[in-house]
């Protein structure tokens, strides 16, 4: 924990009120594992259906094993979690990096990669690709306002997410224009 760390929590403390501890509560569930994982699924299946597989691919790939890293780095970096006290929610795994952060971004970027790919440029491509990062920075910063963890838990959550997915998309890119290649010759 850094004096950055205790500081943010110190104001998220500061301005906790009834409603906006109920409209975090349910933008962190949003971002939850179930929740990341029925979206995650919903489109995969929307995108299979429509035949585009390398989008289906980069989205159920990224996320599943994103999980799996994630679930890695918690167990490798063995933080505790803000103190019981200020905590607004039961957890018992540990904070580094926050999975919720992780996820959100692994999920927005992906889902970011497939807008970009099949949405025409224009105001609705615009639009979708603020409301998914608006996504994960609303469900980064829920899990700071619930104590559920430090900010710099989210901060590198977003990080570790948004490589994990830049690293998915760029793959799946790459095998897809090397496929395209080998079609024209």
């Amino acid at each position: 924990m850094t004096d950055m760390d205790q500081s943010v929590l110190n104001w998220m403390l500061d301005i906790r009120t009834p409603v906006l501890t109920d409209v975090v509560t349910v933008i962190t569930h949003s971002g939850g594992t179930v929740a990341a994982f029925v979206i995650s699924t919903v489109v995969t299946v929307a995108l299979l259906v429509r035949r585009h597989t390398a989008e289906a691919v980069t989205v159920a790939g990224a996320m599943l094993s994103g999980w799996a890293a994630m679930s890695l780095l918690k167990l490798l970096f063995g933080r505790q979690r803000p103190p019981v006290p200020e905590r607004l929610v039961v957890l018992d795994s540990y904070s580094f990096p926050s999975g919720h952060a992780m996820m959100s971004a692994i999920l927005a970027c992906v889902l970011g990669a497939v807008v970009v790919r099949l949405v025409a440029p224009g105001i609705r491509r615009i639009a979708l690709l603020v409301l998914l990062g608006c996504y994960t920075l609303a469900v980064g910063l829920s899990r700071v306002y619930l104590a559920a963890h430090w900010l710099t838990d989210v901060l590198a959550g977003w990080a570790f997410g948004i490589a994990w997915a830049a690293l998915w998309i760029w793959a799946i890119s790459r095998r897809s224009r090397g496929r395209t290649r080998a079609k024209t010759l």
